[in-house]
């Protein structure tokens, strides 16, 4: 194998090489880095929100005179909502998953001596309804609410606190790592007199609307509690492949049921997922792009810097052939030599890779980059670079010695 020679002619030229493995480094510590990025951020706006997204929708209105009953609204909205034809269940709530913006408390204790909790916020949900059967939950543990459990609050007036409450499975994991069952289990959520409230339930997972990141997406607890705020939000779970023919009739319905309100929204939650994951495909798009275009402009650096050492080197390869020199072995020259400057770049491109992601874990709370994207684009650089320097390192085998050794 020529590397001595190789090296030695690298050597008397620097510039070129040295120019390469840089740009070899460069991209590697950027793609290396930006690739786990898009991995991260397609995978968070992929994860699953516990609801049956495709099917349920949520309806706001907004009052534009005094409502004097708003029990009685409630009451008659939920009785003409359940009698349209293709709705399976409905359910009056304060915020659904994935909506951006809700209720929250926090921070969540297991007992009243407590000073620190791994849960400091959870997305709290209450509703006089079931929404386990509105979102169609999976209930993995304990019941769901029964008439007893609902209690009535009204902001003007109170402050009431059910006694009980159902959690997410990510939220009972938080709260007692070590518990087989948390049904029963007492936790403190901060109300006036701060009595206990007792765990009936988990649920697999129940997004929060603003959907955080990490485990801490899923810390949510549901209260059954009617909420009498003129502000309304209605969730409703329709049967599969009529969601619009349904949902079109509801609003219909609901609007004719009274003239003292307005509309303001009605959507899927899979429309709220696409509102609240937008930044993260914007991301994810415009760093596949930056990865695309870098990629190609290194190839195109290499296949520039190889053509130009083919140009120059013509009467050395003729000289080569020449003495006996086969095709085979000029084109292996040129290859081993792009080898040797890219095994140099991606040398220092680890360097630089680690030191990114220390960067990035430091200001802005990425996680650590796995040993497996750093092998994953040093095979790719090596490949890389082999298939750009292939063309230039083909043609220069191609030349006839007579050409190559001819003088202008």
């Amino acid at each position: 194998m020529e590397i001595r020679p190789i090296l030695s002619a690298m050597l008397r030229n620097k510039t070129a090489p040295l120019l390469i493995a840089a740009q070899v480094a460069l991209t590697l510590a950027i793609v290396c880095n930006a690739l786990y990025i898009i991995q991260d951020r397609l995978a968070t706006a992929a994860r699953p929100s516990g609801a049956d997204e495709a099917n349920v929708s949520e309806m706001r209105f907004y009052p534009h005179r005094t409502i004097s009953d708003i029990r009685g609204m409630q009451l008659r909205d939920m009785e003409a909502i359940r009698a349209v034809p293709g709705v399976v269940s409905a359910a009056w709530t304060n915020q659904v998953p994935l909506g951006n913006s809700g209720w929250n408390v926090g921070p969540i204790v297991t007992s009243t001596d407590q000073q620190d909790s791994p849960v400091s916020s959870a997305a709290q949900y209450f509703t006089p309804e079931s929404i386990i059967d509105t979102f169609d939950l999976t209930l993995v543990e304990g019941r769901d609410f029964e008439a007893g459990d609902y209690i009535e609050s009204d902001p003007q007036v109170d402050r009431n606190l059910p006694t009980v409450a159902i959690i997410t499975q990510a939220m009972a994991k938080a709260l007692w790592p070590d518990a087989s069952s948390v049904v029963g289990k007492p936790i403190y959520l901060g109300g006036p007199d701060n009595r206990p409230t007792q765990v009936i339930g988990v649920v697999e997972r129940l997004q929060t609307p603003w959907a955080s990141v990490g485990d801490a997406a899923e810390y949510s607890l549901i209260l059954p509690m009617r909420y009498l705020d003129p502000f309304t939000r209605y969730s409703i779970r329709t049967e599969a492949g009529r969601h619009e023919q349904v949902m079109a009739e509801v609003e219909k319905v609901l609007l004719g049921l009274s003239n003292d309100r307005v509309l303001l929204s009605r959507r899927t939650l899979v429309e709220s997922r696409e509102r609240r994951y937008a930044g993260e495909r914007l991301m994810a798009g415009l760093l596949i792009a930056v990865t695309f275009f870098l990629l190609l402009i290194t190839a195109s650096g290499i296949v520039g810097m190889a053509s130009l050492w083919v140009n120059q080197r013509r009467k050395q390869i003729g000289v080569r052939r020449a003495i006996g020199a086969r095709k085979a072995d000029i084109l292996r020259y040129f290859l081993v030599e792009n080898l040797m400057i890219t095994t140099a770049g991606i040398a220092a491109g680890i360097a630089l890779a680690i030191g990114l992601n220390n960067f990035l874990v430091a200001e802005l709370d990425l996680p650590r980059l796995p040993v497996a994207y750093l092998g994953l684009t040093m095979a790719g650089m090596w490949i890389l670079g082999l298939l750009a320097v292939l063309g230039p390192a083909w043609r220069a085998a191609a030349v006839p010695p007579a050409i190559a050794t001819r003088t202008a």
